[in-house]
């Protein structure tokens, strides 16, 4: 939890990305996420998580997915609280990391804003990111 500057203005409510990454990875099927403020137009931002499924694959059923999102969601909602509350939740097969294992979360940021973004260069796959901004267009 190192990321304690990281830190999304919701309804001037100060949260931190990195706690709401915790909350998230407490439910049993989440193996990985990625939390970022993705801007508003009445709250200023809100908090948006994309998530790695364990034992995910191409198959899984959509409606699962929906259920574990909502579940994702209500989690957040009881340990940190109504006022933190997960706007979008989407599921990716992986998350954007450069080569030294560091999720891309200003990129990540930038497509849900829908800004210009320079494409990273210290990227891993850069499938993935291609496939994530499928997501992100798909969950906004």
């Amino acid at each position: 939890m190192s990321r304690t500057d990281d830190i999304i203005n919701v309804s001037a409510h100060r949260l931190s990305t990195g706690a709401l990454e915790e909350a998230v990875l407490n439910h049993e099927r989440v193996v990985e996420c990625a939390v970022v403020g993705m801007k508003d137009d009445l709250k200023g931002e809100v908090p948006v998580a994309l998530i790695v499924l364990s034992g995910s694959d191409s198959n899984e059923n959509v409606k699962d997915e929906n259920r574990i999102c909502d579940e994702v969601k209500k989690i957040v909602r009881d340990d940190i609280g109504a006022f933190a509350g997960l706007a979008k939740v989407g599921v990716c097969n992986f998350l954007p990391k450069t080569r030294s294992g560091k999720i891309l979360r200003g990129t990540l940021k930038k497509i849900f804003d829908d800004e210009d973004y320079v494409f990273p260069s210290t990227i891993e796959n850069a499938e993935v990111l291609a496939d994530v901004t499928k997501v992100i267009e798909n969950i906004k």
